[in-house]
């Protein structure tokens, strides 16, 4: 049955890409460090066809668009392979350039027991996340982050987030755990080979939310502070 949280590696043309894809009742919500990837998918048999949309949630122009636009639209078919499943086809504004993706599963034990949302609480969504260190350390992520009823699934082109979190009244605090779905240890050397885990209170609205928090990594101590913001309710 397809469904659950994965770590995706693609490829388009030449060029190679990697996020994370969380799918359920025939939706697709992931993304990396600077896109979201919005969808959806129909089992017929043992194929699959997705239809998954690409929005940029981070303007850094260094991240660029595998694409040439910021926006496209992914039409791909594929099936299992053992545990894994395979996609091929392309971009609606790339005809002729051949897209595949390989789809891995997080391991269903690592995933968090979830926490309570009352009255107030933070929207159940897919939020786009900027994370910054405090004290003068230079480094960060941006990735995305999915929020469903206490739980929270998401990452990037190198790491995953798996964490609960309890919310209401307009405030949040829970727990993340950080880790690596791929080698970052070049690309990032402060959450890089680390099992990061991190505590975090804050404020939330219907737009998004904002955390402080107090991180793990190894043997060092980091503040850091988040911006969340909405864009996919769920």
């Amino acid at each position: 049955m397809f469904g659950g949280f994965y770590k995706v590696r693609f490829q388009l043309g030449e060029a190679v890409g990697r996020s994370v894809m969380y799918v359920r009742a025939g939706r697709m919500l992931g993304g990396n460090s600077a896109f979201a990837h919005i969808g959806s998918y129909q089992e017929t048999g043992e194929e699959i066809a997705i239809e998954i949309k690409t929005v940029r949630h981070n303007p850094d122009p260094n991240y660029r668009a595998m694409a040439g636009t910021d926006d496209a639209t992914l039409l791909a078919k594929g099936s299992a392979e053992g545990d894994n499943y395979r996609f091929r086809g392309e971009l609606r504004e790339l005809p002729g350039v051949p897209f595949q993706s390989v789809m891995t599963p997080i391991e269903d034990e690592a995933m968090p027991i979830a926490g309570g949302v009352g009255e107030g609480g933070i929207v159940n969504g897919l939020y786009s996340i900027d994370i910054r260190l405090l004290d003068g350390v230079d480094g960060g992520l941006t990735g995305v982050m999915l929020l469903h009823d206490g739980r929270i699934l998401g990452g990037d082109a190198f790491f995953y987030y798996l964490g609960s979190y309890t919310s209401a009244n307009g405030r949040w605090k829970g727990q993340i755990l950080n880790q690596e779905h791929t080698p970052a240890i070049g690309e990032n050397p402060v959450f890089g080979g680390h099992e990061v885990g991190i505590g975090f209170a804050g404020t939330c609205d219907d737009e998004g939310a904002r955390l402080d928090a107090t991180a793990l990594a190894g043997k060092r101590s980091l503040r850091l502070t988040a911006v969340l913001k909405l864009m996919r309710r769920a």
